[in-house]
């Protein structure tokens, strides 16, 4: 059978292997877990000790149909670490949600990606690197998510939201008001909408970039003087 090629020495050594994944996978899922993310705790845990499994499965599972065939059969081990890398894009992709402009939980997208190289590398027996990568990603994760990138830059990035009436309303104008303010605009999208009574209304989002924020005030007094717009709010980067 299979399992008799496994030694004792070996069985101690997945299973050390297995609980030190789960260890360091778990790490990375607290902080996502603590930042209410969508994939926390038991989904970094599981990934990693996932990710040791097939590794350990590619070390281990197949000893006695190589014994059997070993002179025809040439097997590499990493083959199925390639197939974990590449598939586990799938799930980080179901942790990206799309909110008009706005995209949110790439990072935890990310964490997922690395957290199954961080099994992997347990699986492979290279713990010095696996901690050290756990340790980098839970210090970048903690300490570089609470730096506002957006603070040390000069211009500042918003997206301004705009209901309107459909028939009363004019882009031209909204444009030539925001030119006035020095305000830059590097997008714009329109979504038709009913609202107020059943009226019909368009939704302009402006994606703007600015120095002053005397600039978005200056703005919100000057548009709401137009008897066309309904409402206004903001939503930066």
């Amino acid at each position: 059978m299979e399992w008799e090629l496994i030694t004792n020495n070996e069985t101690f050594i997945i299973t050390i292997r297995l609980i030190i994944a789960a260890s360091l996978g778990g790490l990375v899922g607290v902080e996502r877990e603590y930042h209410q993310h969508p994939a926390g705790f038991r989904t970094h845990l599981l990934v990693s000790v996932g990710s040791c499994l097939i590794m350990l499965l590619a070390f281990y599972g197949f000893q006695s149909y190589m014994a059997e065939n070993r002179d025809v059969v040439n097997f590499d081990p990493s083959r199925l670490a390639a197939y974990v890398v590449s598939g586990i894009g799938f799930l980080g992709a179901g942790t990206i949600l799309v909110q008009g402009y706005t995209v949110r939980g790439l990072t935890t997208a990310a964490s997922i990606w690395v957290v199954a190289g961080i099994g992997l590398t347990v699986g492979a027996g290279m713990y010095v690197a696996a901690t050290i990568t756990t340790c980098i990603v839970i210090l970048s994760l903690f300490l570089l998510g609470k730096i506002n990138f957006s603070s040390l830059m000069k211009r500042k990035k918003h997206y301004i939201y705009l209901v309107v009436g459909e028939k009363k309303s004019r882009l031209s104008e909204i444009i030539t008001a925001l030119e006035e303010h020095e305000i830059d605009i590097k997008g714009i999208k329109a979504e038709k909408q009913r609202l107020y009574n059943e009226k019909a209304m368009v939704e302009y989002r402006l994606y703007v970039e600015y120095e002053d924020e005397n600039c978005i005030l200056n703005l919100t007094d000057k548009l709401n003087q137009y008897p066309y717009v309904y409402q206004i709010y903001f939503e930066g980067k």
